[in-house]
């Protein structure tokens, strides 16, 4: 329930691999006055993620789950699922998580998972673009603008329908470090705006 009031509050559960900035930035969204949202679950594939150690922090539930707490990718599919349903997650987003989601996970939230990108999607994106490697590329085509994109997640990577984009200049002097820092600025600001419409019913 929102503090405070009546309304009950979207229950978001974002997944991440490693830092979680995106999820700080989200979280921190989340404590402003009038927000319909939440965190309320934090998954990860990597044991030591600082994105974990934060969710903990915060008194938020954290799990880390992968192939090497279940072997066999269905039964970590069903304990993804069980852990969304225990914290009565309403919104999936996948934040720097690298890896796919299983098939029920897919179903089970299909429409309401959003994975954020550091590319004006379609362009840069698929299997191998993500971090640096999505820059590097953008430098090296000589683009004017890059940013960052939400889009719905589907089984195939970045493929899904785009709900926002935020662009940002590439300055000539720029490289891999200096765009990735802007780029990830626009992205913490467009996540949260996104996950606030699907709290208000906008998507």
């Amino acid at each position: 329930m929102h503090k405070g009031g009546s309304a009950e509050r979207l229950r978001v559960a974002v997944l991440v691999s490693h830092g979680g900035s995106n999820l700080r930035a989200l979280h921190a969204a989340s404590l402003l006055p009038g927000a319909r949202f939440e965190v309320a679950l934090v998954v990860s594939n990597n044991s030591g993620a600082a994105g974990l150690a934060f969710a903990r922090e915060q008194g938020i539930a954290a799990r880390h789950l992968s192939g090497r707490t279940h072997p066999d990718p269905a039964a970590l599919d069903d304990a993804l699922c069980a852990a969304l349903a225990e914290t009565g997650a309403g919104l999936l987003v996948t934040a720097g998580y690298l890896r796919r989601l299983g098939p029920r996970a897919l179903r089970e939230f299909a429409g309401r998972a959003v994975n954020v990108h550091p590319s004006l999607l379609p362009a840069y994106g698929g299997p191998g673009m993500y971090g640096e490697a999505v820059h590097r590329a953008v430098l090296a085509a000589g683009e004017r603008r890059s940013g960052a994109s939400v889009h719905r997640l589907t089984a195939e990577y970045d493929e899904g329908p785009v709900l926002a984009r935020a662009e940002v200049p590439v300055e000539p002097d720029d490289t891999v470090e200096s765009l990735a820092a802007r780029v990830l600025a626009a992205e913490h600001e467009l996540l949260p705006r996104v996950v606030a419409g699907f709290a208000d019913g906008t998507w």
